[in-house]
């Protein structure tokens, strides 16, 4: 009966019928509360709907009742990622290893941790390790494909994924990775449809969805160039990231000095100039702004959320203030109206990324107080108030200060 009562168990769990495996779980702990194998269902339990101080607290208590059981460190490691403790998740792995060095699934979540944490080289022998032991192992040949993407071994890359595939032809993560690796190699086409085959398959899996909005926003050949870009500099580690955006700000800098000193030379340097500053602003709007035209398409407008919508409707409103301070200039010759323009242009910037996770959601509150002393910093121009230009400096200065802000957020948050 408890053999049939566990089977049952985790056929609820794969089917997401989490209720009614928690209460079979409960009976069954009622009548052995120590039971480690119930205990580690319980907290996969919590863990698969993302309740995760339960799945601590319960995976910890058996870790108190049966400290050489691998894979309760296993379940641990996982959690921690969801909580983004990546150092607490490589120990905790660690110890499972320690303890049964035999499991591919425990080199395979090694692998997949190394990757997240741009360790190329390493998360590959960690994969090759788990297929060693297990040469069928889904985790394995996903995370070995990704890292050979990174590694620019295509050719692998793709002979792994179709490997994985041919094992398991329904799997939706593995079509949801082929589809990504497929968009960074550059093909969004043939990406399109493993996308759709993932959210075939599993129609809520959010990997799969944020690939599909990358698929259909790359049928623009500007956001393919963008595309490119992003995959580029994401696979750098943060060091590398920020020596791109420090050579970009200081050598263009260095360029505006270098125009200024020859006047000969200008003609050729300021739209050079000029291409770097569109190429950095586009960098920060183009998302958003691609957003707002998924929306117009029959199948992007039901895969955006609800804070990429608003995103995308304030960048656009912004773009409006902005193409209205500039046609007001032109009829008035009124250079508040500059202003008006400045502040639409300078606002797409914050608004773009302001739902970005920071701690304290400081890129929120940031883009508000913006917004706010952007508006104050007007109706003093309009009311022709003296105290405009401390409030246009301030507001200026802010706009500065909030690009390495961002910067220090978004390159944070990608290396771990």
């Amino acid at each position: 009966m408890t053999e049939y009562s566990l089977s049952k168990v985790g056929i609820l769990i794969q089917q997401k019928k989490y209720d009614a495996a928690e209460k079979i779980l409960r009976q069954l702990l009622a009548q052995e509360p120590t039971n480690i194998h119930y205990l580690a269902l319980l907290a996969e339990l919590n863990l698969q709907q993302d309740r995760l101080e339960q799945a601590e607290s319960v995976v910890e208590d058996a870790i108190g009742l049966s400290p050489d059981t691998a894979h309760l460190y296993f379940i641990r490691s996982r959690v921690d990622i969801q909580k983004d403790k990546y150092d607490d998740a490589e120990a905790s792995i660690r110890q499972a290893i320690e303890l049964d060095p035999y499991t591919a699934d425990f080199f395979a979540w090694s692998a997949n941790i190394k990757l997240a944490r741009k360790q190329y080289e390493e998360s590959l022998r960690l994969a090759n390790q788990a297929l060693e032991i297990d040469p069928e192992n889904l985790l394995a040949l996903n995370v070995r494909s990704t890292v050979l993407i990174k590694l620019n071994r295509k050719e692998e890359s793709f002979q792994t994924i179709e490997g994985a595939l041919r094992n398991d032809p329904n799997n939706a993560y593995t079509h949801a990775n082929y589809g990504w690796g497929l968009l960074e190699k550059g093909d969004h086409k043939k990406a399109l449809k493993h996308f759709k085959e993932a959210l075939k398959n599993d129609p809520d899996f959010d990997y799969a969805q944020k690939g599909m909005i990358e698929a259909l926003k790359a049928t623009n050949p500007v956001y393919r160039l963008f595309l490119k870009y992003s995959f580029w500099i994401g696979n750098l580690s943060a060091k590398y990231q920020w020596f791109v955006i420090l050579g970009l700000y200081f050598g263009t800098r260095a360029l505006n000095a270098l125009a200024e000193a020859n006047p000969k030379l200008e003609p050729f340097l300021v739209p050079l100039i000029i291409l770097l500053v569109l190429f950095a602003f586009s960098t920060w709007v183009i998302k958003p702004l691609s957003n707002l035209f998924l929306r117009f398409n029959p199948y992007g407008k039901f895969l955006l959320d609800r804070k990429e919508k608003i995103s995308s409707n304030f960048v656009a409103i912004s773009l409006l203030v902005f193409t209205t301070g500039l046609i007001l200039y032109f009829f008035q010759s009124d250079v508040r109206y500059l202003f008006v323009a400045a502040y639409g242009l300078i606002m797409m910037v914050p608004l773009s990324v302001m739902f970005i996770p920071s701690k304290y959601n400081t890129l929120f509150i940031y883009t508000i107080a913006m917004a706010v002393l952007g508006v104050a910093a007007l109706a003093t121009a309009f009311a022709r108030h003296p105290v405009f230009e401390t409030l246009a400096y301030v507001f200026f200065f802010g706009f500065i200060a909030f690009q390495w802000l961002a910067n220090f957020v978004v390159i944070r948050s990608s290396n771990r």
